[in-house]
């Protein structure tokens, strides 16, 4: 889909930027910094507005990663359940095949761990779990 495109489907509403930024990257890959210079021109920001958006969220990339994604949550109820430990395995399982990302809360907390690979959440992790989903990736 073309930045032109997106930016046109998002343009009357209130606060726009935000769900431009997910389009493009959804479409892309990743927000590059021509994107970056034609959406804030779009919206009459400066590029510094729009950088400064796409560096301060987590899920923003600049530059592409073709690598599959898994991103396990790290809120409370599931640190209270073992995350940090599940992410560090993780970590080893992945080396650099797969990116490991973290999201804060998925809002499955009682059954946490959880994961999120492409639009499809995983709960009650545990690492014979994480690591079968690392292997099918």
């Amino acid at each position: 889909m073309e930045l032109d495109e997106i930016v046109a489907r998002h343009i009357g509403r209130e606060g726009p930027l935000l769900p431009i930024l997910h389009d493009v990257q959804a479409a892309a890959g990743f927000v590059s910094e021509e994107a970056i210079r034609d959406i804030a021109q779009a919206l009459n920001l400066s590029r510094a507005e729009v950088s400064g958006v796409v560096s301060f969220y987590h899920d923003f990339r600049r530059t592409p990663d073709p690598r599959p994604a898994i991103r396990l949550c790290r809120a409370e109820a599931c640190q209270a359940r073992g995350s940090e430990a599940l992410a560090a395995h993780a970590e080893r399982v992945a080396g650099e095949r797969v990116r490991v990302g973290t999201v804060y809360c998925l809002g499955l907390c009682t059954v946490g761990p959880n994961a999120m690979v492409g639009d499809e959440l995983h709960a009650r992790l545990d690492e014979g779990a994480v690591s079968a989903l690392i292997g099918a990736m």
